[in-house]
């Protein structure tokens, strides 16, 4: 008995083996995790109701001790799971900064979240209401806007305003309270449950409600594809390619001819041209900005001085992508240059001898040599650049803001503006109000093509075959 006891519980202490146990490891560990959120949310939600006045990290207080609580029951549930819950930072942080996003993006993406459309009160229709002694009414004294009716001002579907809600003040006004309506008749809204004593009602307004609205954003993106997305994403795609050409072929150069032993003060020359990218890019680009202001930069004056007129660096759409091309060349070429001395060190200068004995020229070791070995290490780097510089919104906005912008498209959309920079303006400088909800859409429209440029980068490059064998 007492050996059958001992197996059973070494059974129970041993944790399920290879990728399958993993797996049941971080399944079990998101439910509890997942498990202390969802509890700590309802208990906050519903303290929040009963005293408005509650602070919003009520739910991490809540939610903490609560996993605390779970993670022990885990370990009775299941002993050998407590050799798993180092994973637990690590996938509270996956969970908050990575799922969570991912998970709003998308639901966003269906619904007509905006700057109006906020989920919040509208003050602009707000107006002064008397609550009922049972505190289950409130009467409108008058209503505010162009509204005929309370119905329309509080934009309830049905006329009895049933399940709507209506947004409630009190003379701070700070913290609103959200009161569900179980009817309407003429100017008194009755409300599903009674208003808490804590809470003085001074005043009313409508819920600036988020709906849902199906595929409309995406109607809406596509519906003009060919005045914005066509435009913005071949533009994304050539700003990519021809930033990763433009700066492996300098780097590239550079790396070659700085690598030569022979030549006198080549680490001057590697300090002086690694001087672009040590400099934070914030500074780089402000001073670049300051640069090729048209009436005042010091570029446009020393063409002034060779008798060649101003240039609209930043002004006009087509110099405004020349300029954006050139200034990340001067960002991005130290990179390629470090990396293409850093794999030249890796050949060995035999290969050079025998071909100098062989009487092969310099331009033919270059090209027979240098360049077949150096292939291997550029292909990770050029794959990388190009997917980091498809989405390279810090030179977009710092240098352009994506400007300037192009007769027949909105404002969010410029000459410059690459998907992310637009899904950004779109999301943050709509004309009326920030367009969360499109800007949403944007960026899971951006997903699906990086997601497909990527895969057919790395099937070109023979990764997968490569990871196969």
């Amino acid at each position: 008995m007492t050996a059958l006891s001992a197996a059973q519980t070494a059974k129970r202490l041993t944790p399920p083996q290879g990728t399958g146990g993993v797996l049941i490891a971080i399944a079990i560990l998101a439910v509890i995790i997942g498990g202390a959120s969802l509890i700590g949310w309802l208990i906050s939600g519903l303290v929040s109701a009963a005293f408005p006045a509650a602070p919003p990290y009520l739910i991490l207080l809540i939610t903490l001790p609560v996993m605390v609580v779970l993670l022990l029951l885990g370990v009775r549930l299941f002993p050998w799971i407590v050799s798993w819950y180092y994973l637990v930072p690590a996938l509270v942080f996956l969970i908050a900064f990575t799922i969570l996003p991912i998970v709003m993006t998308v639901n966003y993406a269906f619904t007509n979240y905006s700057g109006v459309n906020s989920g919040y009160g509208d003050v602009g229709v707000k107006t002064n209401v008397k609550l009922s002694p049972d505190r289950r009414s409130v009467t409108f004294a008058q209503l505010s806007g162009p509204a005929d009716d309370l119905p329309t001002m509080l934009a309830c579907a049905k006329p009895d305003c049933a399940g709507e809600t209506v947004v409630l003040y009190d003379a701070d006004g700070a913290v609103p309270l959200f009161a569900r309506i179980q009817s309407l008749k003429g100017m008194t809204v009755t409300l599903a449950t009674p208003v808490a004593e804590s809470f003085k009602v001074t005043d009313g307004s409508r819920l600036n409600a988020i709906r849902r609205v199906g595929l409309a954003n995406f109607r809406e993106i596509f519906g003009r594809a060919s005045e914005e997305l066509l435009p913005v994403f071949v533009w994304t795609v050539v700003f990519a390619f021809s930033t990763v050409v433009l700066n492996a072929l300098a780097g590239l150069i550079l790396g070659i001819l700085l690598y030569n032993k022979r030549l006198k003060g080549r680490n001057i020359y590697r300090t002086l041209l690694f001087l672009p990218w040590a400099i934070p890019t914030v500074i780089t680009i402000q001073m670049w900005v300051a640069l090729l202001n048209q009436q005042f930069g010091v570029v446009n004056k020393t063409l002034g001085l060779l008798g060649i007129s101003a240039v609209p660096w930043l002004t006009d759409p087509l110099w405004a992508k020349v300029s954006v091309l050139l200034v990340n060349l001067w960002l991005g070429f130290p990179y390629m240059m470090t990396a293409t001395i850093s794999a030249l060190s890796t050949i060995s200068d035999d290969l050079y001898e025998a071909a100098s004995i062989d009487g092969a020229s310099r331009w033919q070791q270059i090209v027979n040599i240098t360049l077949p070995l150096l292939r291997n290490s550029f292909t990770p780097i050029l794959l990388s650049g190009f997917a980091f510089n498809f989405n390279n919104f810090g030179v977009i906005y710092l240098l352009t803001q994506g400007g300037p912008s192009v007769a027949g498209r909105t404002s969010t959309a410029g000459a410059t503006d690459i998907l992310l920079s637009w899904g950004y303006n779109t999301a943050f400088a709509a004309s009326g109000g920030q367009n969360y909800a499109l800007a949403s859409a944007i960026a899971l429209i951006v997903f699906f093509l990086t997601l497909a440029i990527s895969l057919v980068n790395f099937r070109a490059a023979g990764v997968f075959e490569e990871a196969q064998r």
